[in-house]
Order: C-alpha cells, then sequence, then structure tokens
C-alpha cells in the first residue's frame, strides 16, 4: 500500500536526513560569506536589522564542511555548542523510527523555558556589539 510507507515511523527522519544532505552539497559549493549565491537571507535580521538567535549558522555549517573551526566558532558559537546535541536527536529519532517505533524527546516545562531563555539572552548579547 502506498500509504503505509508514509506512515512508517522512519519515513520523517530520512527524509529529513536527505533534505539536510541535499542541502549540505549545495552549501559546500556555494560560500555564503560571499554575495550572488541562492541562500535565503533570515527573516527576523531582514524586518528588524537585529541578530537571531540562529543567525550565522549557514555560515558556520559552510565554514565547519571545510575545516575552518575558529571561523565556524566566530560565526555562531551557541549554535555550534548546541549543534552535537540536536543531531543526537536526530540519530535517536531515525534509530527509533527505523526500529519501527514512534519516539518524541520527552522535554519538560524547565527545559523548554531554559531553550527559550537562552536563545532569548544570546540574541541580546551578541546584538550589543
Amino acid at each position: 500500500m502506498p500509504g503505509s510507507v508514509l506512515r512508517h515511523p522512519a519515513t520523517a527522519p530520512l527524509a529529513v536526513f536527505v533534505a539536510g544532505a541535499a542541502g549540505a552539497c549545495y552549501l559546500y559549493g556555494t560560500d555564503p560569506h560571499e554575495p550572488g549565491h541562492l541562500l535565503p537571507q533570515c527573516p527576523f535580521r531582514l524586518v528588524t536589522g537585529l541578530l537571531c538567535p540562529a543567525c550565522g549558522g549557514t555560515r558556520m555549517v559552510y565554514d565547519l564542511m571545510h575545516g575552518h573551526f575558529s571561523a565556524a566558532w566566530h560565526d555562531n558559537r551557541l549554535l555550534l555548542l548546541a549543534s552535537p546535541f540536536a543531531l543526537a536527536l536526530l540519530g535517536r529519532w531515525a534509530v527509533e523510527g527505523l526500529r519501527g517505533r514512534r519516539w518524541r524527546p520527552e522535554l519538560g516545562r524547565v527545559a523548554q523555558t531554559l531553550v527559550l531563555v537562552v536563545a532569548v539572552a544570546w540574541t541580546v548579547v551578541r546584538n550589543l556589539h
């Protein structure tokens, strides 16, 4: 049945991996530090002129893929530090999906509030310079 493939628990995480891989392939050959590329601008920065918590993430990934770790640190320190945790969550989601189980991380209110407070604080701190 065609619908059963779309309902399999591994479909969504694997689709995220495929989309991420396709984006990474394009980004590898496209320097976001230079003008003239087809990468989208940050809507928050476009409207407000301020850096959002994720601004610099595209440049950071580009720099990581090219082995420029200090440049990646300069692009977005917090996002660089949070990336291993996000990748671990994505990996767990995919593994559970391949095992045929649906998985959602259990983040309590305290963890959700902490993520929000850190994101807002990072936005304020990086816009003070």
